[in-house]
């Protein structure tokens, strides 16, 4: 592949690398030139371009990102279409996560062309959750390099998604003197939860002594006819002769591992018992919050074994206190507490009015982008973060004075994806979603936005809701937070309907009324929604 300046006349059939304006027309980044494109570029008084050029030897970026992934072994995997050399794999189903790291390592040793990039080992996955992106990073790779890759990928499964199974379990909790009943119901309702989140379900329970024989004789009862049995002791294990693994040993059963390198989750007790797992549920596991016990649960709800070597080599990550929590808390909050931030689009050149910018227009006496900022700022979003790009000095001046965070985007001109992409990355950590909101649509008032956002809330917060017209999709949209790093990837003129399409979530609409779809895209629209255009 040859890249660099490149004179016109050479320049069919090149790569183009940088967003390129002849006239009216606009051609994107990495879009191939046509001998019609050639013309254009001519007459708009171009004479060289900075592209690629392919040699006979080279696939695009696209075919060498499809074949890679096309010569991949997984399971329980969704591959996605390429796109700006780029492919994207998802779960099929919500499970755990395993790759193969040396395998993985071996492709991105091939060259700096090729680039895999996975979730962790034994990470948790949603269903539809982006696990792996193989990316190109030129416009085109030698084919023999594609070549290297998929004898790589011929060795074996690379990764996989290990779908949760429906497994039974038998709960048994000890009893000391002075223990509250409230606090063994509780252990229940969080341990319900937990088995909920991955299709398990709780079948029995028993509340016995905090004593060998009877904590033994009711783990041996429930293991006939359950999956899994977990003991809750009233006193935490002090040493690995004590209650919980004396008693699995005593009901004829193994104590694989006592203790894990995992903090909250050291004093987990690991077993079997006539072929089925028994685990001695460490003191935080009564907590909603993660700890060793959920890595342990979850991998063996996945149909993981999980083995003394496994949990030993826990130690490293094994410090949760000072992680960050999952994007899907395990408690999560009341829905009137999720919040919603606003993500509110002002970069655009306004293009289709032929100079002004349409957001400074005046509607009532105030310039457009002011009036959506206050009706964002009037509704119950938690925050708002207003993207600028094009006459970015002049849409700060118009709002100067309201509560809005800036982010300013200087690759406007490359689409509506690096809005996006500014914008969210202003959010704070606990937004649950976001709402974008495109500056040019006036009739859209603060109350619209609330029923967007209160649909959002009775949903629990992992809808998309999106405003209608008579039943056609308009705007503004509302995005979850599981979807932003799907937003991370989009590339050009990309925008929320692409994901909304893609990611397969449940969509939810909200009639608005004409808000929905008046826009204000040209001076006719404009002028017939009350706006006066400003120089």
């Amino acid at each position: 592949m040859k890249f660099g300046p490149i004179p016109l006349e050479a320049a069919e059939g090149a790569v183009l690398a940088h967003a390129t304006t002849a006239g009216e027309r606009r051609f994107r980044k990495a879009h191939r030139l046509s001998a019609e494109d050639v013309a254009l570029l001519r007459a708009a008084g171009i004479s060289e371009v900075v592209a690629a050029v392919l040699a006979a030897d080279d696939l695009s970026e696209d075919a060498a990102a499809q074949a890679i992934s096309e010569g991949m072994a997984f399971r329980g995997i969704e591959v996605r279409s390429a796109a700006t050399g780029r492919v994207n794999l998802h779960a099929n189903a919500s499970g755990i996560f395993t790759v193969d790291a040396a395998m993985v390592d071996a492709l991105n040793a091939i060259d700096p062309a090729i680039t895999i990039a996975t979730l962790a080992q034994h990470a948790p996955v949603e269903k539809g959750q982006m696990v792996a992106t193989v990316k190109i990073i030129p416009f085109a790779v030698r084919s023999a390099l594609v070549d290297a890759a998929t004898k790589i990928c011929a060795d074996g499964e690379i990764f996989a998604v290990n779908g949760y199974q429906a497994v039974r379990v038998g709960i048994i909790q000890t009893v000391l003197p002075g223990i509250k009943p409230g606090v063994l119901d509780k252990t229940l309702r969080v341990t319900e939860a937990r088995l909920a989140r991955t299709g398990g379900r709780l079948t029995a329970e028993r509340r016995t002594p905090h004593e060998i024989a009877p904590v033994a004789e009711a783990a041996a009862s429930l293991a006939r006819d359950n999956d899994m049995v977990v003991i809750f002791g009233a006193s935490a294990m002090s040493d690995f002769a004590d209650v919980v693994p004396a008693a699995i040993e005593r009901a004829g059963g193994t104590v694989i591992r006592a203790g894990m390198p995992v903090d909250p989750g050291n004093l987990l007790v690991l077993g079997t018992l006539d072929g089925k797992r028994v685990i001695g549920a460490p003191g935080c596991a009564r907590s909603p919050k993660e700890n060793g016990f959920d890595w342990v649960l979850d991998r063996l709800s996945a149909g993981l074994d999980v083995t003394a070597k496994d949990i030993a080599g826990m130690g490293v990550g094994g410090l949760l206190m000072e992680i960050p929590t999952r994007p899907q808390p395990r408690e999560p909050l009341p829905k009137s507490q999720l919040k919603v931030g606003i993500v509110l689009l002002a970069a655009g050149r306004s293009s289709r009015m032929g100079g002004p910018n349409k957001l400074l227009a005046l509607f009532d006496g105030k310039p457009l982008v002011q009036r959506t900022a206050e009706r964002a700022l009037g509704s119950k979003a938690s925050s708002t973060i207003v993207v600028t790009g094009h006459q970015r000095e002049r849409v700060r001046a118009a709002l100067a004075g309201l509560d809005v965070t800036f982010a300013d985007n200087p690759d406007f001109t490359d689409g509506l994806s690096t809005s996006l992409k500014a914008g969210i990355a202003y959010l704070p950590e606990d937004t649950a979603g976001v709402m974008i909101v495109l500056g040019d649509m006036p009739g859209v008032a603060s109350h619209d936005l609330d029923r967007l956002i209160d649909a959002f809330r009775k949903a629990g917060g992992n809808s998309v809701v999106r405003a209608t017209h008579n039943g056609k999709r308009g705007n503004p949209v509302l995005l979850p937070r599981s979807l932003f790093p799907a937003i991370a990837h989009l590339e050009g003129d990309t925008g929320a309907r692409h994901l909304v399409e893609t990611e397969g979530l449940d969509v939810i609409d909200v009639e608005i009324g004409a808000a929905a779809s008046v826009d204000v895209d040209t001076r006719e629209a404009l002028e017939g929604a009350g706006g006066v255009l400003q120089d």
